[in-house]
């Protein structure tokens, strides 16, 4: 059965960095698209980042130029680095995996908290 476990939220001051990570099993990795979304409190989700199968990489443009996304297809594991975050990007990140075919999955989420 496909799991998608995420790791690496946490609370950070306001101009901090984390590095959430997400590790992909019982399904196929290297060949899909994988992305971040975030569900801010009383805010829709939002797509951040994504990376397709041969590296190539798409923001949000609230997060352009701050968070880096990233592949291991050896580890199975898709990174999302955060740097300079700012309060309104405090939200649970959300994992996603694409199936190519218009289908996701996703994983439980990461708090990210980010201090004035």
């Amino acid at each position: 059965q496909a799991q998608l476990v995420e790791s690496g939220g946490g609370l950070v001051q306001a101009g901090g960095s984390l590095r959430l990570s997400c590790v992909v099993s019982g399904t196929t990795f290297s060949i899909n698209a994988m992305g971040w979304y975030r569900q801010g409190p009383g805010k829709q989700r939002e797509l951040v980042a994504k990376i397709g199968s041969g590296g190539n990489t798409g923001y949000a443009d609230s997060v352009k130029g701050r968070f880096t996304i990233s592949r291991d297809n050896a580890k199975n594991t898709v990174y999302l680095q955060m740097n300079n975050l700012k309060p309104e990007d405090t939200a649970v990140y959300y994992c996603s995996w694409f199936n190519g075919y218009g289908s996701s999955l996703e994983g439980q989420g990461t708090q990210v908290t980010v201090s004035s």
